[in-house]
């Protein structure tokens, strides 16, 4: 006969494997013909669905852009789900998709689809979960004197071709550019969008991995240029308008104001366990009405346009 010691440790471990089990894994994930890469999960918001006897840790990497709004509905996760702990690194999409597609990370975050950044097979090993919107702004030093450029004098300031922000209307400053690394889905979005192009780096512009540190730089370095997510614009800096069109939410949900891009939080196969409830929990009502547009994001369903992986307007 088995003594009461054994046969409480018999159960203790019992309990420990059936709490394990609640923990996230993956599986394959199928192709989504519209993307080109993992099929895309992006429902409509819900109701809060119940959470309970959910646990596990998470580590969400990536995109710097996306990472305040990852930040804040973590927390608010965590404390409603005192099992699971949500953790949230930047880093770039570059990164958050490198660390997903090898098994580092339960979730890559990115302002940009996989297949812009991974291999066609790896990225197809990855299913896409858009959760917001992020558009995004040039911004300069409050010195600088100008308040609008088109897409040509952009273009020729991050080329070096402008190097004096009197040559477009502004004081007479030299022009800092203040760029994000190539890894960046807030560069490549920038690039394609407001550009037109791929642009190299000029010499004496500051490179820079985190949004924050770029708005600092722009901010305290007169003639500084850069370029940041809505969610990090305030009265340290001025947001210019692009051709005309001020950067401003409506703008973006029309379709006239071009630089904005999807937030993806992929996961490698379908998401599991505290994974999906997290992500399951971004799109409901509360978290979409809410944290989303509180931070300067806006909700997917809110748009009245709709692109592809190429950039090209869909149905």
């Amino acid at each position: 006969m088995k003594s009461k010691k054994t046969l409480f440790g018999t159960l203790t471990l019992s309990a420990m494997l059936a709490l394990t089990a609640c923990g996230g894994g993956n599986t394959a994930a199928t192709t989504d013909a519209t993307t080109g890469s993992g099929a895309s999960t992006t429902p409509a918001a819900t109701e809060a669905p119940a959470e309970a006897g959910v646990s596990g840790e998470i580590l969400a990497v990536g995109s710097t852009a996306l990472q305040p709004l990852v930040d804040q509905v973590g927390q608010n996760f965590m404390a409603e789900n005192k099992d699971v702990t949500v953790q949230v690194q930047g880093g770039g999409s570059g990164t958050g998709l490198t660390q997903v597609s090898e098994g580092a990370a339960d979730i890559g975050n990115s302002d940009v689809f996989a297949e812009e950044k991974l291999d066609a097979d790896k990225a197809a090993e990855l299913v896409d979960h858009q959760v917001a919107v992020v558009a995004m702004a040039t911004v300069v030093n409050k010195d600088a004197g100008v308040t609008n450029l088109t897409k040509q004098q952009l273009l020729d300031i991050f080329k070096g071709t402008i190097t004096n922000w009197k040559d477009v209307g502004g004081a007479d400053q030299k022009i800092t550019i203040v760029n994000r690394p190539s890894s960046s889905g807030t560069r490549a979005t920038f690039e394609k969008y407001a550009l037109g192009e791929k642009v190299e780096n000029v010499p004496g512009a500051i490179e820079q991995d985190s949004s924050g540190t770029v708005k600092q730089i722009v901010a305290d370095t007169k003639g500084a240029v850069g370029y940041l997510a809505f969610s990090y614009l305030d009265d340290t800096v001025t947001a210019l308008s692009y051709d005309g069109v001020e950067p401003k939410e409506e703008n973006v949900q029309s379709g006239e104001y071009p630089i904005w891009a999807y937030e993806h939080m992929y996961t490698k196969g379908e998401a599991e366990g505290a994974t999906k409830a997290f992500l399951d929990y971004f799109m409901t009502e509360e978290v979409q009405n809410a944290d989303v547009t509180e931070l300067g994001y806006i909700p997917v369903s809110s748009m009245e346009v709709k692109r592809d992986a190429e950039g090209k307007t869909v149905q």
